[in-house]
């Protein structure tokens, strides 16, 4: 375990085992499960929430942590992570464990580079506010004023005949799609990948993903799409980022990557983050899944290590703990990094506000990934209460955060001035690792 006095991002630089194997390995060391140090249930058995602000960290017990990660390597769940702690702008607590590639065996390290996926919404929802801070946006604009095709969506409405068929039909927009909708992920714009709606069916059937196309054509593709339900009625995650990187493409007159390189990227310090790793020396710094965990289950297959024109604000970006490690303390700072301000005090304030509320007149389905006790703001889950499972998850109430379908989770809890980056390639564990980590974090705050 390394614990850190200072922390700096490091600059970028420049075997093979089938899924049988890798299985029959993990069997293995599972029958040695009971060796491998792990966080008893007792430790885990009691949730933190909502600690008087000032609490500190005891080192002894941050060091469960990285037990607890270790375990999952030696078990053959995921092949390696790496976790930052930091509080008062100070790292409490670095550790990277395992390899980026069980074909490698490279290890993990501050620089290896991670898919977000969805992490990608709240980098891609930071740029649009900083448009809006450059008055080139504004959150109550239509989406049609950006993408003119947009005039026409209508909404898909599922009707049922007396034998049990269902069929769609289309009806026209009650107010038309805002800015503020993309970015609540309020627009009506869903995803194909999951569910099974007509209109959620439709995108499955649209080969939406075909060929080599750029933001553009990909927002007509959606555009020619029937709508999951009215705009501003329900929460329904969907590629309605991608949607606003186009939008930030038209009023910026730049590519999204150049836009954000030019007003993020490089003013942060975030020298890995990017679409694609475009250079082949690189592609060694990339982490990987384990053979038989590799199914993201994001609708399409990709890979960082072939461009394509696509740069998809919602779900396309790869980044390094380095670079994330800079993105997280600015929003911790409220906007701020380096005595350099990247959003006004009034948009990252709208920001981090609960936008899907009672008083929103959003509604909220199974499908509601913030999960309890959270709200949403602009492209981050909002803590706004303790929720309803007993205990509570720990936290803090106004904490923000976010996921994604490769296992990548950040929290940002600005009463205790912290924040904790844990990057891991993982669909299929990441969701009980990441209530861990975070349980096991909280539990080494003290008063």
């Amino acid at each position: 375990m390394k614990r850190l006095a200072a922390f700096k991002p490091v600059p970028t630089m420049g075997g093979d085992e089938s899924m049988t194997l890798w299985q029959l390995l993990r069997s293995a060391v599972m029958a040695l499960l009971p060796l491998v140090a792990v966080p008893s249930l007792g430790a885990l058995a009691d949730g933190k929430f909502d600690i008087p602000a000032g609490a500190h960290f005891n080192p002894q017990k941050l060091e469960r942590v990285g037990e607890y990660l270790q375990s999952e390597i030696a078990t053959g769940a995921i092949p390696g992570a790496i976790i930052l702690v930091q509080q008062h702008e100070q790292p409490v607590y670095l550790q990277s464990l395992g390899v980026r590639d069980v074909k490698s065996k490279l290890p993990i390290t501050q620089d290896t580079i991670f898919r977000l996926f969805s992490m990608s919404k709240p980098i891609t929802s930071v740029a649009a506010m900083m448009l809006i801070d450059q008055g080139k946006l504004a959150l109550g604009d239509p989406v049609a004023k950006y993408i003119p095709s947009f005039a026409d969506v209508k909404v898909g409405v599922e009707k049922q005949s007396d034998n049990g068929e269902r069929s769609l039909g289309l009806v026209p927009l009650n107010r038309p799609i805002t800015i503020e909708d993309l970015m609540r992920q309020t627009s009506g714009i869903t995803y194909g990948f999951y569910g099974d709606s007509l209109v959620r069916r439709a995108y499955r059937d649209a080969n939406i993903y075909v060929g080599d196309f750029d933001n553009a054509e990909f927002a007509e593709r959606i555009a020619r799409l029937p709508l999951a339900e009215q705009p501003g009625t329900l929460w329904d995650y969907g590629h309605s980022t991608d949607i606003l990187g186009r939008i930030i493409e038209v009023a910026s007159g730049q590519a999204l990557f150049e836009f954000e390189k030019e007003n993020l990227f490089d003013p942060l310090g975030m020298t890995t983050t990017s679409f694609y790793v475009v250079d082949p020396l690189k592609h060694s710094q990339i982490a990987h899944p384990l053979p038989y965990d590799s199914d993201f289950k994001v609708g399409f297959a990709s890979s960082p290590e072939i461009y394509m024109k696509w740069q998809s604000g919602g779900g396309g970006m790869v980044s390094s703990l380095a670079d994330l490690a800079r993105f997280s303390q600015m929003l911790l700072s409220g906007g701020t990094l380096s005595g350099r301000r990247y959003l006004s005090a009034a948009s990252f304030t709208v920001m981090t506000n609960d936008h899907v509320g009672p008083d929103s007149g959003v509604a909220r389905d199974h499908f509601y990934y913030p999960g309890d006790g959270f709200g949403y703001g602009l492209g981050l889950g909002v803590r706004t209460d303790p929720g309803k499972a007993k205990p509570p998850p720990p936290g803090s109430m106004g904490e923000l955060k976010w996921d994604s379908a490769s296992g990548c989770y950040f929290v940002i809890d600005r009463k205790q001035d912290l924040f904790f980056v844990l990057l891991e390639q993982t669909p299929s564990e990441r969701q009980r690792i990441q209530r861990t980590v975070k349980k096991l974090i909280y539990e080494a705050l003290e008063n």
